[in-house]
């Protein structure tokens, strides 16, 4: 299978315009149709299940949902208030993780007459079921995480049925395609779950899918809308840059024609899920009173990242990303843009940007790349947002956020991927890193080092420094390849409401730019420092050690060894930051836990709040960087 057997020919020159003034159908665009479902048999079912059964006992039991009992010789037991027992196979490995082998695993219940009859466990539904009194959840909650649990049963058991591309065939896709080929993720069970999406919105529209979108550009009246950009970026030159003069020319042609002054309007992109399900239902006042204007198609076609709501342009790709708001809920969060993020955006990240650029350690010897959010669009529900409390599903439903693309910053030869890539295991069993570094010609535990410091070196100077912090997730955080596919340096991306300052003084950060709104939030340097500990250490590391182990023949103690040696390493050549090695310090004994997934089934369940809430730490975790 070749790397683009599976997309579709992105070269629109021949492609028809939309109409000008129609809004996308719910249906998908005549060049563009919805893909088949997959056929998905019983085998690809059942292996989806096993395999995310096992994900789900191995991170409930390391957020002590779930209480593992040792058989002794690496075998396990859970069991649950509904009479049933799992038994698994499964090996410790950091912060008190265990990975289970899918293939161990078995479900136990007592049948009529009494005696116990072990079977093979594969149903990951029935456990659900099975587990539910011992969660703690309740009935409602439970149905609707069933609903996220199946939905993302059902994407990897498509995923199974089609195939897909060896780790030798990602490493020639590009970082906006390889994105499609990601499976979620891999701390959060129910990773797919969006919950609002029909069978038919993920086939069209979720990244997997492969499907090039051409978004719906709007005017919005003054009177709602606001654009903001950094000091070098007018919305005239976002406009020229965006669409084409022809594009241009044919949407004032769209507003001179209902009698409005195209200057009058903010124009922006409006994903076509958003505007069918959300801007057409909360903004139909607006829409009827011309406040809100479908002007047509975007005439470049767009592809997801795993986010859904980033739209990558594939037709040309020196364009800007665009992060646009969806009414779905995933990952714990209804994926809207909130006002204060599309206000805030530009001005953070000028500052950060100003800030950051000046610094010759991190622009010339790292050349680390902050991939700048450079202009937005805010619009407020004029009734709504009147509203205290309303949640805000609600109030997040139209608005959008410019971020520079990969594309614009990459040298020639350069191969950019996410951190998340080099997680992902292929059909036969092959994890991406593993093929990185076979590709290499650098032995495993060079390549790693080379990774460690690419990885770490940058986020420490930022943190110890300035006592800012990032939110260094897989997707924000990207990884610049050679051409040996070496790691070389870092891009940061997705600065507002996930850069954090410290409320401490640090005279280097300078004046922030928070005038009126608050928009950098500060917060304890311990849980700055978390950022960095849960998203690179638990969230990442967590797994990649023992893929390491199993596929590199990396010992896993080899590994924590080496990521404490490059911390240590970086306090010897910046002595004169030691205090904020103690203030931001990253190899306590004890790390808090915060459980992803107990959040959703047992703490926040599916309450409708009026803000996202805050997740609060459960317990404790051992630090593998703590000792050698």
């Amino acid at each position: 299978m070749s790397p683009r057997s599976e997309v579709l020919d992105l070269d629109t020159s021949a492609a028809p315009a939309a109409p000008a003034a129609r809004g996308p159908s719910s249906d998908a665009s005549p060049d563009h149709p919805i893909p088949p479902l997959p056929e998905v048999g019983a085998a690809a079912w059942r292996e989806a299940n096993r395999r995310l059964l096992a994900k789900a006992l191995g991170e409930w039991c390391f957020e002590e949902m779930l209480a593992p009992i040792s058989e002794g010789e690496g075998r396990y037991r859970v069991d649950l208030g509904s009479g049933t027992s799992y038994r698994f196979a499964a090996r410790p490995g950091a912060f008190g993780w265990m990975k289970v082998d899918p293939a161990s695993l078995t479900r136990s219940a007592t049948s009529m007459l009494g005696n116990s009859i072990a079977e093979p466990a594969w149903d990951a539904l029935r456990f659900l079921t099975d587990a539910a009194s011992t969660l703690g959840t309740d009935p409602s909650t439970l149905a609707t995480y069933f609903n996220e649990l199946s939905s993302t049963l059902a994407v990897d058991a498509a995923r199974l049925s089609r195939g897909g591309h060896t780790a030798a065939e990602l490493r020639a896709v590009g970082h906006t395609e390889l994105e499609c080929h990601m499976t979620g993720h891999n701390w959060l069970v129910a990773n797919k779950g969006r919950v609002n999406f029909s069978a038919s919105d993920v086939r069209r529209y979720a990244p997997e899918s492969r499907q090039p979108v051409r978004l719906l550009w709007v005017a919005v009246h003054r009177g709602l809308a606001e654009f903001r950009g950094t000091s070098t970026l007018s919305e005239r030159e976002v406009l020229a840059r965006e669409l084409d003069d022809a594009t241009r020319a044919r949407f004032a042609r769209v507003l001179t024609a209902r009698g409005l002054a195209p200057d009058a309007f903010v124009w922006m992109p409006v994903h076509p899920w958003q505007w069918e399900h959300a801007v057409l239902v909360l903004h139909a006042a607006d829409v009827a009173q011309q406040r809100i204007v479908p002007l047509g198609d975007s005439p470049d076609l767009y592809l997801p990242g795993q986010s859904i709501r980033t739209m990558a342009n594939v037709t040309t790709p020196g364009r800007y990303d665009v992060k646009l708001p969806l009414r779905i809920l995933n990952t714990l969060v209804w994926r809207g843009i909130p006002p204060h993020c599309t206000l805030g955006a530009p001005v953070v990240t000028q500052w950060l940007q100003c800030l950051l650029d000046a610094d010759p350690f991190l622009t010339e010897e790292c050349r680390t790349v902050f991939l700048g959010e450079v202009a937005s669009v805010t619009v407020r529900h004029p009734y709504l947002s009147q509203v205290e409390d309303v949640p805000y599903q609600h109030l997040e439903t139209l608005g959008c956020i410019w971020r520079e693309p990969v594309a614009a910053r990459q040298a020639p030869k350069e191969r950019v991927r996410t951190f998340a890539s080099l997680l992902h295991v292929d059909g036969a069993g092959t994890a991406f890193v593993a093929e990185l570094v076979r590709a290499s010609g650098l032995d495993a535990e060079a390549w790693l080092q080379r990774l460690f410091d690419t990885l770490l070196v940058p986020l420490m100077h930022v943190l110890y420094r300035y006592g800012i912090t990032f939110n260094p997730h897989g997707q924000n955080t990207l990884l610049g390849f050679d051409e040996r596919d070496v790691p070389h340096r870092l891009y940061l991306k997705d600065f507002v409401d996930d850069v954090c300052v410290s409320f401490t003084d640090v005279p280097e950060r300078g004046p922030e730019p928070d005038g009126h709104d608050h928009v950098l939030p500060r917060k304890h340097p311990s849980v700055i420092r978390q950022h960095v500990v849960d998203q690179v250490f638990v969230g990442h590391f967590r797994y990649l050690a023992p893929l390491c182990e199993e596929q590199l023949g990396v010992p896993e103690r080899a590994f924590w060894k080496r990521v404490r040696r490059t911390i240590l390493d970086f306090h010897q050549r910046f002595p004169a930051l030691r205090e904020r090695f103690a203030e931001y310090d990253l190899l306590v004994p004890e790390i808090p836990r915060y459980a992803l997934n107990r959040d959703r089934i047992v703490v926040t369940r599916y309450t409708d709040r009026a803000l996202r809430h805050a997740l609060y730490p459960n317990g404790t975790l051992p630090n593998p960087l703590a000792h050698d």
